[in-house]
């Protein structure tokens, strides 16, 4: 008879604001998603205008899906919709 075992993997969840940054270390079982880790750090109730339908993640800089599955010592990474186009930025400071 084979038991399968349950395995635990170390993830974190960052989100950071011009002010405030926080990171989330987490133990999740192995096969855990994106979402399932944001759920489970409650950074939804500590900062309540993430809105997930429009807010891009990722894992370490790469852009992902809420579905993706975790590997041991992945980092989601909530980001925050951009004030400026990177673009209209430059020119406004070649303008200057």
């Amino acid at each position: 008879m084979r038991v399968n075992k349950l395995t635990i993997i170390n993830v974190e969840v960052a989100y950071a604001k011009p002010d405030e940054q926080v990171i989330i270390p987490l133990q999740v079982s192995e096969g855990t998603t994106v979402n399932e880790a944001i759920e489970l750090s409650q950074v939804l109730l500590r900062f309540p205008e993430i809105d997930l339908v429009k807010t891009k993640v990722g894992i370490f800089s790469q852009v992902c899906k809420l579905d993706a599955v975790l590997k041991q010592n992945d980092r989601v990474e909530i980001y925050r919709p951009l004030l400026l186009d990177p673009m209209q930025a430059r020119r406004q400071r070649a303008a200057k």
